[in-house]
């Protein structure tokens, strides 16, 4: 017996038993090739993954950057990824609120598919097997993690993640950094809190997360002279680049979700000196469209929930420059953020592999037609910033006028890094528009927004957006309320004059109509078009 026989268990002495022996050595040698080729190909599955992705998403952010024309905005992070980048200007979310909005994003559903239209519905009721953005690229060998707000607080997704999502230790609505005003929102909480406990028993989540939302709040707005990491997105800046440190050597989709500039406008000082008082101007359409039906405004009871906020009416004019400067200041702070992040991924020299993604999940209002916040089908609160930068990418420093919408996202960045797409997605990959951003492309974008109104119930208003119009459908299920919204882009870009009821634009009303009735399964590209027809 040699060597041999310990692991092949046969008696090599014998020339009849030789050949035996060969033929196991070569079985050996033969299951030891085969690993080889099998852990090269595992190597080179990891080669493939050859982007990782940096997943930024700013909560209410407006397209008002310097980048988009702006000139009075100190946004130099993002105009420098805009330079190196591609900067969609016609980009819409599906629905003008967070949730919704970011559901909508991250599950490449459209709202009413996922039956997500409110702030208490957890996607994976209805859609319990869905596989997410961010887990699909889990699903494929990413690293993903969540810093910060990506889904909506108290929505998360465990199965998006490769590890539990980072949350910061400052309450965001609670944290002024201002001893006074936070010792009074501290006492005003443990009072609410201690009679949330005594009536929350019987409650559903949903209506746990609903009486959550009537918590007491302080001012609209603060400038404490605080570094940047005594605020939650200073903070979660500061744990994105820890963790892009630690995770650098393998593939990873980091999510970064920056709370700001949402309410309260709570800022470090120096970014409020940015915009010093009397340099901000107001929205010169601070009044409702014309003929627009009521039920298209809001009462902008979000930001009513705020103690130096009149209850009823119009804040005063010296307020209305207050908020608006002081949301600018919070879009410069969280441009310092975005600019911490791009400097480490360049320190790192993990730039050259890295797919930076910026998204605002809905606009807002700063005054126009005469309203605050979101929660409309108006250009002004369903047109989102948009800005990815892909290395190699030749349009540099272009501009897509391309009508493009938030469930476009997830297609894209899956194109982008290899990976195959889902079945279910109801969006259409950009990646044609990174490589001519001028051709044509979609024929419609769509949102919607719901409302109750007591004698008529749920009333949904679905808009179409196209090249020249936008269009609004407000309806019950028995259209026993029907009203209808038209604005035409050539001659009214901010929608200030409704003219759906004008005569002469029947006809044009009803091909809006049937444009919006068809849905984009018929406003995809003509290519597109001719493959989803194939399928």
């Amino acid at each position: 017996m040699n060597r041999f026989n310990g692991i092949l268990d046969i008696d090599t002495t014998s020339p009849d038993k030789k050949y035996m022996k060969n033929y196991y050595c070569m079985k050996i040698a033969f299951r030891f090739i085969a690993l080889i080729i099998l852990l090269s190909a595992c190597s080179q599955t990891q080669e493939q993954l050859k982007y990782n992705v940096l997943f930024i998403a700013v909560d209410d952010l407006r397209p008002q950057l310097n980048c988009y024309g702006y000139k009075y905005i100190h946004s130099p992070n993002l105009d420098r990824l805009a330079a190196r980048g591609l900067l969609f200007n016609r980009m819409y979310c599906q629905q003008a609120v967070c949730s919704p909005s970011r559901t909508s994003l991250l599950t490449g559903y459209r709202p009413e598919s996922v039956g997500v239209t409110d702030l208490n519905t957890h996607f994976r009721i209805n859609k319990p097997e869905v596989v997410t953005l961010p887990q699909h690229f889990k699903n494929n060998g990413y690293y993903t993690r969540s810093f910060g707000k990506i889904y909506h607080p108290g929505l998360d997704d465990p199965l998006s993640w490769s590890d539990s999502s980072w949350w910061s230790r400052f309450p965001d609505k609670y944290n002024y950094q201002d001893p006074e005003i936070d010792a009074q929102m501290r006492k005003s909480f443990d009072k609410f809190y201690a009679n949330f406990q005594m009536i929350s028993g019987n409650m559903t989540e949903g209506e746990k997360l609903e009486a959550m939302r009537k918590k007491p709040r302080g001012p609209s707005w603060a400038a404490p002279d605080v570094p940047d990491t005594m605020l939650a997105d200073g903070e979660c800046a500061s744990e994105v680049v820890r963790m892009i440190n630690k995770i650098k050597d393998r593939p990873f989709f980091i999510a970064a979700g920056f709370r700001k500039p949402h309410l309260p406008f709570v800022a470090p000082k120096r970014y409020y000196d940015l915009y010093p008082k009397g340099s901000v101007l107001l929205a010169d359409n601070d009044y409702f469209p014309a003929n627009a039906p009521a039920i298209a405004g809001t009462n902008w009871d979000e930001l009513r929930k705020y103690s130096d906020i009149p209850k009823e009416g119009p804040v005063s004019e010296e307020k209305a420059y207050e908020l608006t400067r002081a949301y600018y200041a919070c879009v410069s702070f969280i441009d310092a953020q975005i600019g911490k992040l791009l400097d480490e991924l360049e320190r790192l020299n993990l730039s050259k592999k890295t797919i930076v993604i910026v998204w605002g999940d809905h606009g807002w209002h700063l005054l126009e037609h005469s309203l605050w916040c979101k929660h409309t089908n108006y250009e002004i609160a369903t047109r989102v910033p948009m800005i990815i930068s892909v290395p190699g990418m030749q349009s540099t420093g272009r501009t897509t006028n391309a009508l493009t919408e938030f469930v476009d996202i997830y297609p894209s960045l899956s194109e982008l890094c290899g990976l195959p797409l889902p079945d279910h997605l109801e969006g259409t990959s950009f990646v044609p528009l990174m490589e001519a951003p001028e051709r044509l492309w979609k024929k419609a974008a769509f949102s919607l927004y719901p409302r109750v109104l007591p004698e008529f119930g749920d009333i949904t208003g679905r808009a179409v957006r196209t090249e020249r119009y936008r269009f609004v459908e407000w309806a019950n299920k028995d259209s026993s309320f029907y009203q209808t919204e038209l604005y035409d882009h050539d001659i009214d870009p901010d929608e200030n004059f409704n003219i759906a009821g004008e005569p002469d634009n029947d006809d044009l009303v009803k091909q809006l109509t049937q444009t919006l009735h068809a849905g984009w399964k018929e406003a995809l590209p003509d290519d597109h078009a001719i493959n989803k027809a194939m399928d």
